[in-house]
């Protein structure tokens, strides 16, 4: 993402830890915008964080310096951003360096492969 606005949740996969500092002060999380970005956490990174073990879990608490409330908090978003994505409610997005010519093979590709991503969520819950 290259603007200020929100990024797109279903595109939360591939968020860069710019889009989850602008998802954070979304949220109300703003404070730990900084830590986020200095410990590299993507989107990628958030979307692991359901594969935990509660060591793991409270090792990126510590690192990030975050309160167990706002730990929850965040979990939460997640947990929406999820959910939004299993019943399908937004739109893939063509990204910008996609020729106009491919565009409807990346849409085909990018449904199926979330489609993939989103069935394993299905054992998240």
């Amino acid at each position: 993402m290259t603007s200020g606005n929100a990024p797109e949740a279903l595109d939360f996969f591939v968020w860069t830890p710019e889009d989850v500092g602008i998802w954070l002060e979304a949220i109300e999380l703003g404070s730990y915008k900084e830590t986020f970005r200095e410990n590299g956490i993507n989107g990628e990174y958030l979307d692991s964080l359901s594969t935990f073990t509660t060591e793991q879990i409270l090792r990126f608490i510590r690192r990030c310096h975050m309160k167990w409330d706002d730990f929850i908090t965040l979990c939460k978003e997640l947990r929406n951003i999820k959910v939004a994505c299993l019943r399908g409610e937004q739109e893939v997005r063509t990204p910008w360096w996609a020729p106009a010519c491919l565009s409807s093979i990346f849409t085909k590709f990018a449904k199926h492969k979330r489609q993939s991503r989103v069935v394993s969520l299905k054992f998240d819950f």
